[in-house]
């Protein structure tokens, strides 16, 4: 291996590594949004699994319902982890689109510690 392919190589890293950074940050804009019990809670996620935003209908606010409310509350967000959570495999791969070999088995969510 001669010094330009090294430099060669140096320079495809250092561009995939911006591009991988680059699509770190596109996941925090992807938004999915759960609802459950019939659209009474509604919970707003992004696709670095951050919970964004939390709905819930005033009919709900009740103590008597407080158990309800918090399963509510679970089922919506885990219906938006489930929906951002393609959102963000379809967005890695196409910011990495080219960069990285095809390989079988080969986990994006492991390389960007998600």
């Amino acid at each position: 291996m001669n010094m330009a392919d090294i430099f060669g190589m140096a320079g495809k890293m250092k561009e995939m590594q911006s591009r991988m950074q680059e699509a770190q940050e596109n996941l925090g804009k992807i938004t999915e949004t759960g609802e459950a019990g019939a659209g009474m809670v509604k919970a707003t996620v992004n696709g670095k699994k951050q919970l964004l935003q939390i709905e819930i209908d005033n009919d709900l606010l009740k103590v008597e319902d407080k158990d309800i409310l918090q399963d509510l509350i679970v089922a919506a967000t885990n219906k938006a982890l489930e929906k951002v959570e393609e959102k963000a495999k379809e967005e890695l791969k196409k910011s990495t689109e080219g960069m990285l070999p095809n390989i079988p088995g080969m986990d994006l969510d492991k390389i960007f510690n998600r």
